[in-house]
């Protein structure tokens, strides 16, 4: 049996890990590189990033300023109609940024076993998650 396992992204975890001298990048890099380490027999990792987030955070991924994140195996979660719809609801329920209500809808839309969420706010991310089990890491 496999057992497959989300790491989200938030803002702050994004911006953490792009810039070396911001106070918790290592603290990113060392969640990332363990759920990485982790892809071995039946479990199976994937770090993703909803596209809303990238925005927030100004990720281009064309951007050279962007090149060590690129490196990593990040998934985008797209801002396609079923998020978008599901991503607008959470927003209007609970009064969060656009970037948060879409880590919503893609914690709704994960097939996955386990979902973590990498955030600086865990409070909102709480609320976003609107009772679905998740594991949350505070940077």
């Amino acid at each position: 049996m496999s057992v497959n396992r989300i790491v989200l992204l938030d803002n702050e975890a994004v911006q953490a890990l792009r810039d070396p001298a911001h106070r918790k990048h290592r603290r990113v890099l060392n969640q990332l590189e363990f759920a990485l380490k982790r892809v071995v027999g039946n479990l199976r990792v994937r770090v993703v990033v909803p596209a809303a987030v990238r925005v927030e955070a100004g990720w281009d991924r064309t951007a050279p300023s962007w090149a060590f994140v690129n490196r990593f195996p990040i998934a985008d979660v797209l801002l396609d109609t079923g998020h978008a719809n599901a991503a607008a609801g959470i927003a209007r329920r609970t009064g969060v940024s656009v970037a948060d209500a879409h880590i919503g809808a893609a914690i709704r839309a994960a097939d996955a076993d386990h979902v973590m969420v990498l955030t600086s706010d865990p409070a909102d991310i709480r609320k976003v998650a609107e009772g679905k089990p998740i594991q949350i890491v505070k940077l």
